[in-house]
């Protein structure tokens, strides 16, 4: 049966710009309790940061977080969908691309954002999560 992600995501959606602090994204994220923050510049979806990036990518390389900007540390290769997308094709996309949160487009305008959560949330949908997280939690390299 066909159901729209429309129908399950979250439109309220802050977002930050590239041009930003690591320290602004940090605070953000904190205040809204979130892991992830759309990056839009310019109402263009450009990107996206994690609590995740800011360490790996910035943090555990010395870089200062109250001048590097979101830009240098940013996912900026997405991974969208629309919001017409199918919530059982959003699911496969997220375990295909092993990623936690799908940002949902119109014509590359940030319209709203689907987590891993969400799906789980729906019990029809709660065997195509567990499954998108077996997926998504697979180590994209061998353990040492």
């Amino acid at each position: 049966m066909f159901q729209p992600i429309r129908d399950i995501m979250t439109t309220d959606v802050t977002s930050l710009r590239s041009d930003q602090t690591l320290v602004d994204a940090a605070k953000t994220m904190s205040s809204l309790d979130v892991g992830a923050m759309p990056i839009v510049d310019n109402g263009k979806c450009v990107g996206i940061i994690t609590d995740r990036d800011i360490v790996i990518r910035a943090v555990a390389n010395g870089q200062d977080v109250n001048s590097t900007k979101i830009q240098s540390v940013m996912t900026k290769d997405l991974i969208t969908a629309s919001p017409d997308t199918d919530i059982h094709e959003a699911a496969d996309t997220m375990a295909e691309h092993q990623i936690r949160r799908l940002l949902i487009t119109d014509r590359d305008k940030l319209v709203g954002i689907v987590a891993l959560g969400d799906l789980a949330v729906m019990d029809f949908y709660e065997d195509e999560a567990g499954e998108a997280l077996s997926d998504i939690s697979e180590p994209s390299r061998p353990l040492m």
